[in-house]
């Protein structure tokens, strides 16, 4: 039986427009058909941070100037970027496929996920999405707009919404009968559509994005995968980032995750969920393992070459 892998895809992966995104989504077609090729059954989520921001201020900018266009939910909004994200990845990875002679087919799934309405994150947003801005026209579009932007890990300030625990994925029978005929799928992404469900089988979606960390990590749980590899743009996950004293961490314990976390190592809204989402993925299962790399050296991580594994002790 093929081993399972789960990639969480990161921003870096993407891009912060189309055009951008059509050109880096090549590389990120190389790296899944690399994975692939070591006989892996691989199921893709992704982040949608920027691109939702982007399609949601789009709408409202032209909404709010004459044009006519209506309004767009963020649902709706969240929703749109899956159907392009996901057209993008199978265009880049079926290309991929083709161009190594190998057989497999590559389908995306636009995904529902559960959060509850009551999640404490709807009073305290902290999910970044759209563009990055200077302070002074954060601060002025907060004056605008009502919105809530905060400064994003020394990058600049970015718009944030909620970010609610995802609980579970309603289309999950689907992606896994997928899984098990060895399709690679394109699922949970932008973390999913966020939705409340108001009876059996009947949902409602919400204005928030869910981390796609977290919805990924859920989604291993649930395939049974043997691996949550979350992709981002650094080999190794690092204590004391960006200092004299910084040190890349080859493997982590959940205990040692547990301390570095306490400690204030990994910064909330960058590499902080990354870690709580491995520790949730190791913590639930009983042989899995997680791993953060960098999307350019998958391949070698996989192989323990480089990369930082997340184990239970």
């Amino acid at each position: 039986m093929k081993k399972r892998l789960v990639i969480a895809l990161g921003g870096n992966a993407l891009g912060k427009s189309p055009f951008e995104q059509l050109e880096l989504v090549k590389n990120t077609a190389s790296t899944i058909v690399d994975l692939v090729e070591e006989g892996y059954d691989v199921v893709i989520g992704h982040g949608n941070g920027p691109q939702v921001g982007m399609v949601n201020l789009a709408f409202e900018y032209s909404a709010n100037n004459g044009s006519g266009t209506p309004l767009m939910p963020f649902p709706e909004c969240g929703a749109m970027t899956q159907g392009y994200i996901g057209y993008h990845l199978q265009q880049a990875v079926g290309r991929e496929l083709a161009n190594r002679g190998v057989k497999r087919s590559v389908v995306s799934v636009v995904t529902q996920v559960v959060v509850d309405s009551k999640d404490k994150a709807f009073k305290n947003p902290t999910k970044p999405v759209g563009m990055f801005y200077f302070k002074e026209d954060a601060e002025r579009m907060m004056k605008e707009t009502g919105y809530t932007f905060i400064e994003d890990a020394g990058r600049g300030w970015r718009r944030v919404v909620p970010s609610p625990i995802p609980k579970k994925i309603v289309e999950l029978p689907v992606v896994e009968q997928l899984v098990s005929k060895h399709h690679i799928v394109i699922t949970v992404g932008g973390g999913g559509i966020p939705v409340v469900e108001k009876s059996a089988g009947a949902y409602e979606g919400v204005a928030a994005v869910i981390d796609k960390d977290r919805a990924s990590a859920l989604l291993a749980l649930e395939l049974k995968a043997d691996m949550l590899v979350i992709l981002t743009a650094v080999d190794r996950v690092s204590i004391n980032y960006n200092k004299p004293n910084q040190f890349n961490l080859s493997q982590m314990t959940l205990s040692e995750a547990k301390k570095y976390i306490k400690q204030g190592h990994f910064a909330p809204g960058s590499m902080l969920p990354k870690v709580e989402s491995c520790m949730s993925f190791v913590e639930n299962t009983e042989n899995g393992t997680a791993l953060i790399t960098s999307l350019e050296r998958a391949r070698e991580a996989l192989r323990g070459e480089t990369g930082t594994r997340i184990v239970k002790k």
